[in-house]
This record gives C-alpha cells, structure tokens and sequence, in this order.
C-alpha cells in the first residue's frame, strides 16, 4: 500500500475507480486550505492551491458560508472538477486506536456505529465512522479467523450531522463530495510521501499548529502510533502578543512570523503552555513505548517562523524543524504562484495528505 492511512468518509461510488485528479479543500476555522494535484504514474503534479482567510469568528461557519468558500476556492483553482475532498478539522472528528474483530471494513463500521462505547469507550451514536487496519491481514480479513479473531484498528469518526452540513454545502456549490477526511490523518500521507527514509525510520512527532488547536501525531515504524489535539494554536501567540503590545491582530500576525528580537521574549512566554501540552503527549508516548522521539517535524501557519520553531525545540528538548509537504510534487503551477509555493507549503500539509489519500 502507498499510503499507510488510506481513511475516509466516502460517498461515491466512483472511488473504486483509479483516479488521477484531486481537488482536496482543509476546512480550517482562519483559514481554508486548497490543493489540486494530478497523477502522471508514479508521480504527482501540483497544479495549484489557493488559501483563502476567513473573517474572525467565534460562530462556527453556517452551510451557507461554506459553500460560498467552497465556490470561492474552486474559482481561484480554476478548477473545473466537481468532485472534491473536504477535511474535517481535528476539533469535528476523532481518531483512535482499537482492537476489532477481523472482519471487513464495512462490518467494523457497523460495529462501531451500533456499539462505539464498547470498543472506543465513549457512547458515538451520532457518528460515522471509518477503519484503517494496522496490524493483521490485508482488507481486514482473516485466512483463518480462528487463528487471528482480533486486529489493531485505526478508527476515525465525526458526527453524522456535520458531514451532512458539508455534503449539502457542496450539493449547492454546484460540487460533490466524494471523500470526507478526518485532519488527523493529512501531515502522516504528506509526511510519507515528502521525506520516506524518516517516515520508514525512528521515531517522529508530527505538529500542526493551527489556529486555534494544534495537533501532534507520532509515528512508529511508519505507523500512527499516538495522535492528540491540544487547544492552543496560532491565535493564542497572535492574540497574546497583540494584548502584551497594544497592537492590531494582523500587525502582531505578523511579528509573531516576522520573530524581531523586541517580541521574542513575549512570545517564548506564550510559547510555553504549547510546548508543555506537546511534550506531555511525548512523554505518555516514551512511557508506555519504551521508545524514545527523536526527531518532530513541524507544519501549519506557525512553522514559517523559525524562531517559533526554534523555540518549540526549546520546549520539548528534542530537535524540531519545518518540513515541505509539497516537496515530493513535481510544480506545475501558475507563474503567480511559483514564487509563493516554498512560503506557503507548512500551511498545505493537511490537505495534500488528504489528496494522497483519495488516489
């Protein structure tokens, strides 16, 4: 298999088909993320992306301004497609790990919506769900059931009336939902397909800042051995820092990338309680591993400044570094964007690993 994580909500039945366009869209709640790539054999075009901001908002987008971004997007693609990938973002879906009978997929989905509390331990009857088998035979299914009756499970859900939202958000853009999938899952295909060797080898934490949660999955043996969403994203350093300086939201947005030596303290302070939430997941992880993190790779807004980046190293006492989600994708890009793409790519993680997926 291509990519280890190959999980969605699907809805047409024309996934069973090979593909060889994607347009997938990361529903972020500051800003939406696009990306376009084609499939030429074994290698990938980027054919455009587009980041569209969204006014500041503590309401959670209506249907109606989801599918006004949704037609935005895809007119500044250019894009005349009608099939797209939406992802769900890491506050709207769950990811866990389980032990399932080995049964095909569309048994577990089954299961899980009929009985979640007694694998997941959480009632989720409001949920649809979806499984990516870790460990047992291939499509979840047994030679001899006897012999192997349970398989470790990936399971991603979220609540069955949000993927209608979507789904009717893009039935009146004029668009189809063919896949919905969960964020949690976007850096991990990105991350195989841009830097294999580290992917294939030792142990790496994936975070993606974002803007008001943050995400960290770690990796064992190119497997999602532990993912977890913490509450603090890019406005909790662009807020504080506009508070601390008496400034207006889009200057210190700014600053906060920018790094000046004035406003470094401030930020290393609003740093922190990110950093601690991050190393305590790293630290649950080596506990009950026995395993050591050795490498954490960093994506989001937040990744294009090095300083943040160089501070989060800081915090976590484990070498950090940006990484290009973008870099594997041969660039068949607009002139415009050619020259944007290198700053832009932290902020395309998510939805190029959600391509991945859907090919």
């Amino acid at each position: 298999m291509l990519y280890r994580v190959a999980m969605a909500f699907s809805f047409q039945s024309s996934l069973t088909k090979k593909r060889s366009h994607v347009v997938a869209i990361d529903l972020g709640s500051r800003t939406t993320k696009a990306v376009q790539i084609q499939r030429q054999g074994q290698s990938f075009d980027l054919l455009g992306f587009c980041l569209l901001d969204a006014a500041l908002s503590e309401k959670a987008p209506s249907q109606e301004s989801i599918s006004k971004d949704l037609k935005t997007v895809m007119e500044r693609l250019g894009s005349k497609a009608k099939g797209v990938v939406l992802i769900v973002g890491a506050n709207d879906s769950l990811l866990r790990h389980a032990e399932l009978p080995t049964v095909p997929i569309s048994d577990m989905r089954l299961m899980l919506k009929y009985n979640s509390k007694n694998y997941l331990q959480q009632d989720l009857a409001d949920h649809i769900f979806d499984c990516h088998v870790l460990s047992g035979p291939a499509n979840g299914m047994a030679e001899e059931p006897s012999r192997n009756p349970k398989c470790r499970v990936l399971v991603g859900g979220a609540k069955k009336q949000l993927l209608g939202v979507l789904q009717e958000a893009a039935k009146n853009a004029g668009l189809v939902t063919e896949q919905i999938v969960p964020n949690l899952i976007g850096s991990s295909n990105a991350f195989e397909m841009a830097l294999p060797d580290a992917f294939a080898q030792g142990i790496s934490a994936l975070v993606d800042i974002g803007f008001k949660s943050s995400t960290i999955c770690i990796l064992l043996q190119g497997q999602i051995a532990l993912s977890r969403v913490v509450g603090i994203g890019g406005d909790h350093l662009t807020r504080g820092l506009a508070e601390h300086m008496n400034l207006g939201y889009d200057e210190a947005e700014q600053l906060k990338l920018n790094g000046s030596e004035d406003v470094q303290p401030i930020l290393s302070m609003l740093l922190t309680p990110l950093g601690r939430e991050l190393r305590a997941s790293i630290d649950f992880f080596e506990k009950q591993e026995d395993k050591t993190v050795n490498q954490v790779f960093v994506s989001g807004g937040s990744a294009r400044s090095q300083f943040l980046v160089d501070g989060l190293q800081s915090e976590l006492m484990v070498a950090c570094k940006s990484w290009n989600p973008t870099s594997f994708l041969n660039l068949s890009l607009p002139p415009q964007q050619m020259g944007e793409i290198e700053q832009v790519a932290p902020l395309l993680a998510v939805a190029t690993g959600a391509a991945l997926a859907a090919f």
